[in-house]
């Protein structure tokens, strides 16, 4: 680094930028690459502008916030980096800067600020607005709203369970094995209300005592990704306090997304001593459901239960599931247990559908991209059935094969498939 040119990031930033060789294998794993071709929209691209903004060599300005708005955050280059480059922690960081230093559109403002974390993290706000949305759909009206009110239109599905689970899950089984904390979840809670019932089940059915605390709040991806650490930073220290108070050994998430943030509460506060210890602690606790119910030995029940579905099964990997918490296995044997022959493999399976948090929302032009990408793959293999771990994935391809005519191909989290088999 020069003399005269002083860093602009967070101490520490820098080195991790550095750790980056350059070497181009991040190229083939990142989605917005593959669609473009563009250097600056490749992990190392982005991180040869992520550093050169830090050093001072280039401004927070228009250059920088289109390349790395347009990443995803999916975090697959991560996966396959022999430097082992922490590029979600950089693009976070990064992120964090340029919302302090660069003004955004009212517009944009808006969109990110108000209608996104004011809305999406509130569960009762968010209740809300499905209603109106139901509302709206009902009376044709979708032609008055602006165009990011119909692209969120375009993904609520027409049947939504919104449900509050029990605070206290008993065991079913004779001999109780533990006692978990259970993350409800924002979107998961209120569009996908039976699909935390079914967890909580597959949980109990386990032989775990199952506490799903009341004063929980959302996790803080939402925030993380868009680089308001401050407020994820919040939610962490307020998680922190409510399971604490519960006393579980396990922390358990059925949302991909939630899952890696929970995991990543350590990194989040590692800087602030009087919840650094804890957070790491709790980090250590979290634990996805597919990992858990793995570990647990969980097994099918013999049957083809028609609320599973018959035919042919694919899996479509949640990013955050895949290469944030590097889990790609332990939902493939669940699912081929039930499925058996019937599974098959999605190619591309590990490319990011285009939901990715909010990221539909605000960079819908791409995320269209990349879901008819997907939705292609899926078709190719004839399956009946497309199965994931994440609230946005199952939102935005069931959006998407329903776009595609393809209404017979029904789309299922995890959760509700295996506990269609312990009927």
């Amino acid at each position: 680094m020069k003399a005269n040119v002083r860093p602009t990031g967070p101490e520490g930033a820098s080195d991790k930028a550095l750790a980056c060789i350059h070497c181009g294998l991040c190229l083939a794993s990142c989605p917005t690459y593959l669609e473009t071709g563009d250097e600056n929209d490749s992990p190392r691209g982005r991180i040869y502008l992520m550093r050169a903004a830090r050093e001072g060599r280039i401004a927070f300005g228009p250059t920088l916030v289109r390349h790395v708005d347009l990443c995803l955050g999916c975090r697959a280059c991560e996966a396959v980096c022999p430097s082992a480059v922490a590029y979600g922690e950089l693009l976070e960081q990064t992120r964090e800067q340029i919302e302090t230093r660069w003004r955004r559109s009212l517009g944009e403002r808006w969109l990110r600020r108000v209608a996104i974390e004011r809305l999406f993290p509130f569960p009762g706000r968010l209740r809300w607005a499905v209603r109106l949305a139901h509302w709206v759909q009902r009376l044709g009206a979708e032609a008055w709203l602006p165009r990011f009110a119909r692209q969120a239109l375009a993904l609520v599905p027409a049947d939504t369970s919104a449900l509050t689970l029990p605070e206290i899950s008993r065991s079913r089984t004779e001999v109780r094995r533990g006692r978990v904390g259970f993350l409800s979840g924002c979107v998961m809670s209120t569009l996908f209300g039976s699909t935390n019932a079914a967890s909580v089940r597959l949980l109990t059915e386990a032989g775990y005592e199952v506490v799903t605390p009341r004063g929980q709040v959302c996790c803080g991806a939402l925030y993380a990704h868009s680089g308001n650490l401050d407020r994820a930073r919040a939610c962490a220290r307020r998680n922190l306090e409510v399971f604490a108070a519960i006393e579980v050994e396990a922390v358990i998430t059925n949302a991909a997304g939630c899952g890696s943030t929970l995991k990543d509460y350590g990194r989040l506060l590692e800087a602030e001593p009087a919840w650094a210890e804890r957070a790491r602690a709790f980090s250590g606790q979290a634990k996805d459901l597919t990992e858990f119910l793995g570990a647990a030995g969980w097994e099918a029940r013999p049957g083809q239960p028609a609320a599973a579905g018959g035919g042919r099964v694919t899996f479509h990997d949640a990013c955050h599931l895949a290469h944030a918490q590097r889990i790609t296995q332990a939902p493939r044997k669940l699912l081929q247990a039930c499925a058996g022959a019937g599974l098959v493999e999605l190619r591309e399976a590990d490319v990011c559908c285009g939901s990715a948090g909010s990221y539909n929302l605000t960079e819908p032009e791409m995320a269209q991209r990349l879901l008819r990408r997907k939705v292609e793959t899926i078709l190719a293999t004839g399956a009946d059935v497309v199965v994931t771990t994440n609230p946005g994935c199952l939102l935005q391809l069931q959006a998407g094969l329903r776009d595609a005519g393809a209404k017979h191909v029904r789309v299922v989290h995890l959760a509700d498939y295996l506990a269609a088999w312990r009927e």
